[in-house]
């Protein structure tokens, strides 16, 4: 199966609860990756929350991407 994030909300500070195509819904803390490179656009609150949603995961204005595989990996259980 080719995991994918199907839905993303916010929660709060720089977490999001994803669902996953899987059925599992994991919360992932962008304060852990917002520190490098491109992900720094990420520590500005207003334009963290307008994430969308791309075919595979969770994007930023086609700007910022990442895997679905390591927002799984690296998320929490929810």
């Amino acid at each position: 199966m080719i995991l994918k994030v199907t839905n993303a909300v916010y929660v709060k500070d720089y977490i999001l609860a994803l669902t996953f195509n899987n059925g599992e819904v994991r919360n992932f803390d962008f304060a852990t990756v917002y520190n490098e490179g491109i992900c720094k656009k990420l520590q500005d609150l207003t334009y963290f929350k307008q994430f969308t949603l791309d075919p595979f995961s969770v994007d930023w204005n086609n700007e910022i991407g990442f895997a679905p595989e390591f927002l799984y990996d690296n998320a929490m259980s929810a």
